[in-house]
């Protein structure tokens, strides 16, 4: 699922607002700052995201204008514990529907602009580990391996929700 690009949705409609909705809470619970669809196996596009300046949740998500470089280590819920310098725009200009259906266009600078890129890629089928060096890819997948087993043995375990583990 992570590896798909998503679909568009068509039309935002009660089912859309209850799973972002539903996608914050597990986003919060994780203590994520951002979260899409994918990642909690829903095919459509839609990401919810919270640096700290407030909520949003949004449908059919671009980003559309691009300025400067920023690099920035980058987490991600669907791969824990694992960090990666990513080089991307500080500056964006997003493009979307809000819950309601209607359209949005603002910009986002700094850590924001950073989330918003990130959970893009998401909906592009895209992860942070394809950013990272041969060495950094090796050294991902120990990590990766271990958490696996820390989660088999019942040690380590993703919030839970409506969606199951991330």
């Amino acid at each position: 699922m992570l590896r798909r690009k998503v679909m568009p949705v068509k039309e935002v409609s009660d089912r859309h607002r209850a799973l972002l909705s539903e996608m914050a809470r597990v986003m919060y619970d994780a203590k994520g700052i951002g979260l899409a669809a994918p990642q909690v196996g829903i095919s459509e596009s839609m990401i919810v995201v919270d640096t700290g300046t407030g909520l949003y949740k949004l449908v059919n998500v671009k980003v559309t204008k691009k300025e400067g470089r920023q690099c920035m280590e980058e987490g991600c819920l669907s791969v824990p514990g694992v960090g990666v310098k990513v080089k991307r725009a500080k500056k964006v200009m997003v493009e979307a529907l809000d819950e309601t259906g209607k359209a949005v266009c603002f910009p986002a600078e700094d850590l924001l602009a950073c989330v918003f890129q990130h959970e893009c890629d998401h909906l592009e089928g895209k992860l942070i580990v394809d950013y990272a060096s041969l060495i950094g890819k090796i050294k991902i997948k120990k990590t990766v391996t271990r958490f696996l087993k820390k989660a088999h043995d019942g040690t380590a375990f993703p919030p839970k929700g409506k969606f199951g583990a991330l």
